[in-house]
């Protein structure tokens, strides 16, 4: 039971967002299954890179590039589609009739791509010594760059120069998780395309979960994920290892990117996925990884995903218009809180102090500045003035507490 026991609180937290929510808007209330299809469809989209990107933290890494390899891959895909689709009458490209057999090639073309991409994080990590923040830190910068060249490169030489490339497909767009599945029906209830990212993601989690629990490969990444110089002295080869995670990593960013691809029926690396990197590394923090590495379950970052995904919902549901602006406080919130809550479990029994001397009175101040600030964009001043307050009293009390403890 204790070893679920943060898996056990992010239901609770779910749940409890959820009754908020509804309490607040009645939008789950008339239209339930609507709701819940599409929080499944945007938390499987999610939770696809963000499953990799648990891997690489476990195993003690950090991979920033997410984004960037969803926007690079998916240009490579809608690319390849534009290289081997048929010609129209007037002999260009026709990315409305792909077939089976090209969209399998875009697909193909695109996890080639992140298998070489996280081959290549690899290779700068452990052979020429690079910390992997600054590695992977390189191919967010490039890689959309690099991506909007190329698609100006091909889409130019097909006698249309545009960084964007549309791909309308209805085989491919369904891989995005909207539309009908076919006219698939199952005891007179149509079924959704959103069954497919969610059958994807559920598939990866099993497969990941098997690796990291079921495996001697997965124990071997919690290991170096918990002490490399331990790990390479008991004769474990950290090199492959290091390889494996940035390869999952990459690919699975990369299998994102034509799904995200397929959503909106375009590749664009000016847009999509810009600040997803973030996304994925918050859903794994929230779900119970360590960003010192060796900590996690798959579990609990599926739950993790969730968690992010309904808590963006809610905030949608509840402001309206314009809650988009919100969404990076949000993420970043749920970062740190999901952060200091571990830091907080583990340095309990060691006396640790959050708010010591005066640098606690400070930070006590600019947090209830914050706060108060949030309230007051979100739900106006009166809220504001709330949210400050009680911030005031609750982050005071527990200063209170600690100097009572003594030094």
């Amino acid at each position: 039971m204790r070893q679920f026991r943060s898996e056990y609180g992010l239901l609770i937290a779910i749940v409890a967002v959820l009754a908020v929510t509804t309490i607040f808007n009645s939008a789950y209330l008339t239209k339930p299954g609507q709701n819940a299809a599409e929080i499944l469809r945007q938390t499987s989209l999610l939770g696809i890179f963000a499953l990799g990107a648990a891997i690489v933290i476990i195993s003690g890494g950090i991979d920033l590039s997410s984004g960037a390899v969803i926007a690079f891959s998916g240009s490579i895909c809608a690319e390849i589609f534009l290289a081997l689709s048929p010609l129209d009458v007037r002999g260009s490209p026709d990315p409305s009739q792909l077939g089976a057999g090209v969209i399998l090639a875009g697909i193909t073309g695109a996890l080639v791509v992140g298998f070489l991409i996280g081959t290549l994080h690899a290779w700068l990590i452990t052979a020429i010594g690079l910390p992997p923040f600054v590695a992977t830190l390189a191919s967010l910068v490039g890689l959309r760059s690099l991506a909007k060249v190329l698609n100006q490169t091909v889409t130019a030489a097909l006698g249309s120069q545009s960084i964007k490339i549309y791909v309308y497909d209805k085989d491919f767009t369904r891989l995005g998780g909207l539309g009908d599945l076919y006219g698939i029906e199952v005891f007179g209830i149509e079924l959704g395309a959103w069954l497919i990212p969610c059958s994807i993601f559920l598939l990866l989690s099993l497969g990941f979960w098997f690796l990291m629990n079921r495996t001697v490969v997965g124990r071997h990444l919690y290991a170096m994920g918990g002490n490399e110089q331990a790990a390479r002295l008991s004769g474990i080869r950290t090199e492959r290892l290091k390889w494996l995670a940035y390869c999952i990593g990459a690919m699975t960013a990369s299998l994102a990117g034509v799904l995200y691809t397929a959503e909106v029926g375009s590749a664009d690396p000016l847009t999509i996925g810009r600040g997803y990197e973030l996304n994925a590394i918050a859903a794994a923090v929230v779900g119970g990884c360590g960003l010192q590495g060796g900590i996690g379950l798959i579990p609990g970052v599926m739950l993790g995903v969730l968690f992010l995904r309904v808590v963006i919902d809610s905030v949608a549901k509840l402001v309206g218009s314009g809650a988009d602006d919100y969404e990076g406080i949000i993420v970043g919130f749920l970062v740190v809180l999901a952060v200091a809550f571990n830091e907080l479990r583990q340095t309990s029994r060691g006396g640790k102090k959050f708010f010591p001397g005066a640098l606690g009175y400070v930070a006590i101040v600019a947090l209830a500045l914050l706060a108060g600030s949030v309230g007051l964009v979100m739900s106006g001043g009166v809220a504001g003035a709330v949210a400050g307050v009680v911030s005031v009293i609750v982050l005071g009390a527990v200063k209170f507490i600690e100097s009572r403890r003594g030094p």
